[in-house]
């Protein structure tokens, strides 16, 4: 019996310049965003309105429309329910989660920012200070596809922020059951409170508090999660803060003809696994390479697990991208701002160094994307729809912020005095002057 070959659509760049079809495409891949079409957003609108107005009984009813809620309708889960989850793990999970917290806890430490002062003259003394966030809301996928590896994403490095309080916010699933091992890696880690809940309710939940239960709101949101959960950030964003919109999971991978076919089939599948809205581009300047990918992923989907899944994902959203050259395919990846990147080509390094916008870059045959969304200790929380052009991974960073501190002494004021008072002037802006000018009064 001949194995299928998978057959992907191709898009041949190198006609951009000819055809108005392809050059529009390019154009629609560049720019696809990462937000929620507006009927996504209207709803979300609408429950997050009743959530802030009705409080936890909302929060309740919308988790009875839309599901995630427990069966017994609580909203909370008690620290002694997820300490049990946390002991009742098997050994070979729990050991994986533990490997998992420390690889991300090793390299989240290295990105915790420093208090820095810079004199700018004698007398004028600015203090940039960082400081955690009192508390941070994580959104952690759930229900019929739970993510522990996301919530531990969020936690971990919150916790070396120095976050007071952690909440998290995941949905049970159809049956109103938690995910034990989502469970277990929040006992793991210590979450404060776990709020049962998904969706857009889940984001308003995080947002503006359960005030029966005595949870406040939280200062930022992070964690991906789908469409309404994307659609909901962007709606409490000014009444606390987000992280990022995340789309759904990207994967490009850039390879050339000495690249392992079997390698770059799986790491396409590995991550257009996580459904039919999840691209995943191969591009390459060798036609020849692309045929051989095809091959392999006719040769792998027989086997595959989540088959059905992976072929209805590989025709909705698969593309091989041919480039001209190597230099064409290295722009095509900038300008396209990928998710996951990997990179399986000659001289490597060079490659990577041309490379500017990718949420996160795995280098060389021996680096799936999968090793880096569960234990090499990089983040997988990572900027989709095009966002990598201005956004980078979920960091320690995104768990604090910077507060000037400004001290002047007379001598100081006295240094930068001219300065303010004709810019002040000049922008019609008197009584900024005057603020300066009263202080040297009577010395003059």
């Amino acid at each position: 019996m001949t194995t299928p070959i998978v057959n992907l659509r191709r898009l041949d760049i190198s006609k951009a310049q000819t055809d108005a079809a392809v050059a529009a495409e390019i154009k629609g891949l560049f720019r696809r965003g990462a937000v929620p079409d507006p009927k996504v957003r209207e709803i979300a609108r609408a429950i997050l309105a009743e959530v802030k107005a009705g409080g936890d009984a909302a929060v309740r009813a919308t988790n009875t429309r839309f599901g995630g809620g427990r069966a017994n309708g609580e909203l909370l889960v008690s620290k002694a329910e997820m300490e049990a989850a946390r002991d009742a793990l098997p050994p070979r999970i729990r050991a994986g989660l533990e490997q998992m917290i420390e690889n991300i806890r090793r390299f989240a430490e290295t990105e915790l920012p420093q208090t820095r002062t810079t004199t700018i003259v004698p007398g004028v003394e600015i203090e940039r200070r960082w400081v955690p966030l009192s508390r941070v809301g994580v959104y952690a996928p759930g229900g019929s596809a739970a993510y522990p590896s996301s919530l531990l994403m969020g936690v971990v490095p919150a916790k070396v922020a120095g976050v007071e309080t952690i909440v998290v916010a995941s949905p049970a699933d159809a049956d109103g059951n938690l995910n034990a091992t989502l469970l277990g890696a929040a006992g793991l880690v210590g979450v404060d409170v776990l709020i049962v809940a998904g969706g857009a309710q889940a984001v308003g939940a995080l947002a503006y508090g359960l005030p029966e239960a005595g949870v406040e709101p939280v200062d930022r949101i992070v964690g991906p999660g789908n469409a309404f959960v994307t659609a909901a950030k962007l709606e409490v964003f000014g009444e606390c803060g987000i992280d990022l919109p995340a789309g759904p999971s990207e994967v490009m991978v850039v390879a050339e003809g000495t690249a392992d076919p079997a390698h770059v089939a799986s790491d396409l599948m590995s991550q257009a696994e996580h459904g039919p809205d999840s691209p995943a581009l191969l591009v390459t300047w060798d036609a020849a390479f692309a045929a051989r990918v095809e091959v392999e992923l006719g040769r792998q989907l027989e086997t595959a697990a989540r088959r059905a899944i992976l072929e209805r994902s590989l025709a909705a959203g698969a593309l091989v991208v041919l480039a001209p050259s190597r230099a064409a395919a290295l722009d095509f990846v900038n300008g396209y701002a990928p998710e996951h990147l990997s990179v399986v080509v000659d001289d490597v390094e060079e490659a990577v160094a041309k490379l500017r916008n990718a949420g996160s870059l795995f280098v060389g045959p021996y680096a799936p994307e999968s090793a880096g969304d569960y234990a090499s200790g990089a983040n997988h929380v990572l900027p989709t729809g095009g966002l990598a052009r201005s956004c980078g991974a979920l960091s320690t960073e995104s768990y604090g912020k910077f507060i000037q501190v400004q001290r002047i002494t007379r001598d100081g004021l006295a240094a930068i005095r001219d300065a303010v008072e004709a810019i002040s002037e000049a922008e019609g802006l008197i009584a900024h002057k005057r603020a300066v000018e009263l202080r040297f009064e009577g010395e003059e």
